[in-house]
């Protein structure tokens, strides 16, 4: 077996570590090819990435030009220590209002582990207004734990 596939998780592992991890690295397409990097909370609905923003912001202009995304979520400091979950796919448009009000409260929950969602939904509901919620359809997932190397 090569290193690569020594390291590679399976794909419960990574939705096991998607699940644990509170923020990825979106990357989307700018008009002139350039990528555009940030960051962003997510969720995970029926093992898929989902996410929202501002229906204005530079990541949803890009993505009604272009739905071609990578996602990464990655941990650890030393070599030995670093694992991480690279997504390849497309950004998907959610359509129906009330399912990205879902989204949002799955994500304010992760956000704010413990508060009630009395409390959150109407910061969710206002803030949901201007926002626009995703499904990334994976295309390619490429993974690493390099603890498996020792």
């Amino acid at each position: 077996m090569n290193q690569r596939a020594r390291i590679a998780m399976s794909d419960d592992e990574v939705t096991a570590f998607l699940e644990a991890a509170r923020k990825l690295q979106l990357a989307t397409i700018n008009p002139d090819g350039t990528p555009h990097m940030v960051t962003m909370f997510h969720a995970l609905d029926e093992g898929q990435v989902v996410f929202w923003t501002y229906e204005k912001s530079q990541k949803a202009r890009n993505l009604a030009r272009d739905p071609r995304v990578s996602c990464l979520v990655e941990t650890g400091d030393e070599y030995a220590e670093l694992r991480g979950v690279l997504l390849y796919g497309r950004a998907v448009p959610v359509e129906d209002r009330d399912r990205v009000l879902g989204v949002g409260m799955m994500i304010a929950r992760r956000m704010t582990p413990g508060v009630p969602d009395e409390l959150l939904l109407p910061y969710v509901e206002k803030t949901g207004r201007k926002r626009l919620a995703y499904v990334v359809e994976r295309t390619k997932v490429v993974s690493w734990d390099h603890r498996r190397l020792t």
